[in-house]
């Protein structure tokens, strides 16, 4: 970017920012304007930072209580936030940090942290507040992911154990199919997709229009929520079949898979919780910047790649609102590789030529900017700019390449939130490594 455009969009930003100061009237402005939109879709620019996490549950909480919100739809196994729903539904004796305990394997601090322990905290007293009331008046807590093939294949066994054992007796013969494969779906997955074995796509969709059929027969209140679980945990044993088979195809074909899967979540939640509430059901989404902002503004859609925000905005438009947040530089929680432990990382300030950069010289420390006008921001943002990434994984030593991508940010986002300096998430579990973190640097040189 030249310096006379990026002076121009500098001015832009700082004419049209508004200052979020920590002030319980931050997102006045953002309530009103998101105005009587049914479906707001949070996201952040990594898994792991504080800022982003405690922001985007404080804008959920005056969703919730001030527009009627009924549930929060995460980037999380749909089984494992169940548990979590129960608890926040006073369905359960846990204690809120118990309800966080199926969240086990990597990356277990996404969820088992402590913003997210004092947000289901307060929604569990919250909903206990309404007092004596319909279960159908509480907000709910939802996961949208498909990474609980196995845990999905227990969960609709021990369903239909309570409720039909003939049906869980049909179940099991056909999941037997996942037998040999220990758990391991990425084994199950090369396996089916070289030709090593069967793949179960026939058995696992077979169980799934089974439970769909008895849906017409199924009983009101508690025990339909119980039985929407089950469908839902048979619809991602269908579709994570698929995923994992797909792994072995094409990054893009596995991604548009995922992403497909969350919106088919999202949609079949909003129909149930329409059912049960007896009127439209509002839902917040929290998940990653890659995830919630439109595809089609970002290079994913010229590579081919669609996402949840994407097929969320194209279904239901002007009442969808996405929500993007970005940093310059600070700490995040994060592993050096897939399943390794998690360390609290520096964060090394935004490129040249990106949006972390133009938001840094600004020289704000939190505002918001909204995108949707025709004002000088928005047109100044209407141009490709670099935009970081980081997700579970951060290498630092490499981010140009494994975190930034181009975007063309007004067309991905409605409003952006930006935090210039952030520090890492807390997890729940925190290794050595993560209480050490990494050690001062002299940025570029790491001398």
């Amino acid at each position: 970017m030249r310096t006379t455009e990026t002076s121009s969009a500098v001015r832009a930003v700082r004419d049209e920012a508004i200052p979020l100061p920590g002030a319980g009237a931050d997102y006045d402005t953002l309530l009103d304007r998101i105005g009587d939109a049914r479906y707001v879709l949070i996201g952040e620019a990594s898994h792991g930072t504080h800022e982003f996490y405690r922001e985007r549950a404080r804008i959920t909480r005056r969703l919730i209580d001030e527009r009627g919100f009924a549930a929060v739809a995460v980037e999380g196994d749909w089984p494992d936030a169940y548990r979590i729903n129960r608890f926040v539904r006073g369905l359960t004796d846990d204690s809120a940090e118990e309800s966080l305990d199926d969240f086990r394997r990597f990356p277990h601090w996404m969820w088992r942290n402590q913003d997210v322990l004092e947000f289901v905290a307060w929604l569990r007293e919250r909903n206990d507040a309404l007092g004596p009331r319909p279960a159908r008046d509480a907000a709910g807590f939802y996961g949208l992911d498909l990474y609980s093939l196995f845990t999905s294949i227990e969960a609709v066994l021990g369903y239909l154990d309570r409720v039909d054992p003939d049906a869980a007796a049909r179940a099991r013969q056909r999941y037997a199919c996942f037998e040999d494969f220990q758990q391991d779906s990425q084994a199950y997955g090369y396996a089916a997709a070289i030709g090593a074995a069967e793949p179960c796509e026939e058995k696992a969709v077979a169980q799934l229009v089974e439970l769909q059929r008895t849906r017409r027969h199924a009983p009101g209140g508690e025990a339909d929520d119980e039985r929407f679980f089950a469908e839902q945990n048979a619809r991602l044993v269908q579709n994570a079949e698929e995923y994992y088979r797909s792994m072995f195809r094409g990054r893009v074909s596995s991604w548009n898979l995922r992403d497909g899967h969350m919106a088919e979540t999202f949609q079949a939640l909003g129909e149930h919780l329409t059912r049960r509430r007896g009127g439209d059901a509002r839902i917040v989404v929290w998940a990653h910047n890659s995830h919630l902002g439109d595809a089609r503004a970002t290079e994913m859609g010229s590579r081919g790649e669609l996402n949840l925000g994407q097929l969320i905005r194209e279904a239901y438009g002007r009442d969808t609102v996405l929500i993007g947040f970005s940093t310059f530089r600070g700490t995040v929680t994060a592993a050096n590789d897939w399943d390794e432990p998690a360390e609290r990382k520096r964060v090394r300030p935004g490129l040249p030529g990106s949006c972390e950069r133009l938001f840094h010289e600004a020289e704000m420390p939190a505002f918001m900017l909204d995108l949707r006008g025709r004002g000088p921001a928005a047109r100044e943002l209407a141009t490709p700019l670099l935009q970081r990434a980081i997700g579970v994984v951060y290498r630092p030593e490499t981010e140009r390449w494994s975190h930034y991508f181009e975007t063309v940010l007004s067309r991905q986002f409605d409003f952006i939130l930006h935090f210039d300096e952030t520090e890492a998430l807390v997890p729940l579990e925190r290794t050595a490594s993560w209480e050490t973190g990494e050690p001062e640097e002299t940025y570029p040189t790491g001398l």
